[in-house]
């Protein structure tokens, strides 16, 4: 199996667990580390894509990754959900 097609087998896993953990909505502590893990996805498949020459990949995944870094911050470092809709 060639690096590239690790690389991708890496990203798709991430890519199933992470989402696992966002929609099961257990704690904000799953939900950041599923943000971490679609992060590492979605770097993952920037450099695939700029490895493979895919433009549209690779532009996907930069909007992506922008996205989970606020869910890593809402998450991680902003307080809790509740403590956020109270106010």
């Amino acid at each position: 199996m060639s690096d590239i097609e690790l690389m991708r087998w890496f990203a798709s896993v991430m890519t199933i667990i992470s989402a696992t953990c966002v929609a099961l909505k257990i704690s904000d502590r799953v939900s950041f580390w599923g943000f971490i893990g679609f992060s590492l996805a979605s770097l993952t498949w920037i450099l695939i894509g700029i490895l493979d020459d895919k433009s549209a990949l690779t532009a996907q995944n930069i909007v992506l990754t922008l996205i989970n870094f606020y869910g890593i911050y809402r998450y991680g470092f902003s307080g809790s959900k509740e403590d956020q809709t109270a106010s």
